[in-house]
């Protein structure tokens, strides 16, 4: 199966549209060992995914060091993928104060040392604080480790529009990740398309809401404590718009079962919310986590849904107007 690809932005990489999230390997998922984590990245890179997403936070670099093992091992047809990490949240406390050339360059040298690259493709600054989107001391420091060639390009992960729009003012930056799915769709109203003109790749995370859009969970749906999807309902360890996109749990179970009467036959629902996300041509790539070979598969299915349909677009978009929007259009 070949992967249909797009263009990285102005990094000129063309990387498939279905990448790879590699959060869930690292940790705060629940177990994962590290041979089934292996296992979960080679399937993925098997079925021809060229682009991993990471961050140093996963599991302590475990997630970095699982990427550098599974790419030492080899036996993929496709080239070596375009490895995107981030950077920031190891700080504590997490203050903009911290977001400094020395702890920045520190933080890029661990990574380097873990992913076993001499200089990274990708360092996304990992959802700093407001205040240091603004710049331009961040842009400085990034363009700096840029030139000593420790990174080939550097973007941006946020949680706010407004902070996207921020960041992209500045000619360097080469991508923003954004919470985009079928819960969270303002992203395409105020944002894409002036990452476009910018020629900044988007980079959609969360596009299941954790979870929520496989169309598998119910009321009864348990998760393990070191899960986040069980200790940060709220925000109590980091923005709660990160665990199921910010959506009340019974709210979010209501509008997955009137979307499920969108998904086309013999596809499953998420395949159909992946789709859903790249009918957006602003988005680059999209990075569907996975804990399991079968789930890796399972993700790269959306690239050959036919496109959707305008009627299915225009009811998705009412499902979110009427049930999902009150509570997090707001907030992000």
């Amino acid at each position: 199966m070949t992967l249909s690809t797009r263009r990285l932005g102005k990094t000129g990489f063309q990387t498939t549209s279905i990448g790879f999230g590699a959060w869930a390997i690292g940790g705060t998922w629940g177990e994962v060992t590290e041979a089934e984590a292996k296992a979960t990245l080679h399937a993925a890179l098997d079925a021809g995914v060229t682009f991993i997403d990471t961050a140093d936070v996963y599991g302590d670099g475990r997630s970095e060091r699982i990427i550098a093992a599974v790419l030492a091992e080899g036996g993929h047809s496709t080239p070596r993928p375009f490895v995107a990490t981030k950077a920031g949240r190891r700080l504590n406390p997490h203050v903009a104060e911290g977001y400094s050339l020395a702890n920045l360059e520190a933080f890029i040298d661990r990574s380097r040392a873990n992913l076993q690259m001499e200089c990274l493709d990708l360092v996304q600054l990992h959802c700093p604080p407001t205040s240091v989107y603004a710049g331009p001391a961040i842009y400085d420091a990034m363009d700096s480790l840029k030139a000593k060639g420790k990174i080939a390009a550097y973007g941006v992960s946020v949680e706010k529009i407004s902070e996207a729009m921020e960041a992209i003012r500045h000619p360097a930056v080469a991508s923003v990740q954004i919470i985009y799915n079928l819960f969270r769709q303002r992203p395409a109203d105020e944002f894409f398309a002036a990452a476009k003109a910018a020629d900044v790749a988007v980079i959609a995370r969360v596009p299941l809401a954790s979870g929520l859009l496989t169309g598998k969970m119910s009321a009864t749906s348990t998760f393990a404590p070191d899960d986040h999807r069980s200790f940060n309902r709220n925000g109590e360890a980091f923005d709660k718009g990160e665990t199921f996109s910010g959506v009340p749990y019974d709210v979010a179970l209501a509008a997955v079962e009137e979307l499920r009467a969108l998904v086309p036959a013999g596809a499953t629902m998420a395949a159909f919310a992946l789709r859903w996300i790249l009918m957006q041509d602003a988005v680059s790539v999209v990075i569907p986590g996975a804990k399991s070979p079968a789930q890796s598969q399972a993700n790269v299915l959306a690239d050959s849904l036919p496109a959707l349909s305008p009627a299915t677009l225009d009811a998705a978009r009412e499902v979110y107007a009427r049930l999902i929007a009150p509570h997090v259009a707001h907030l992000w």
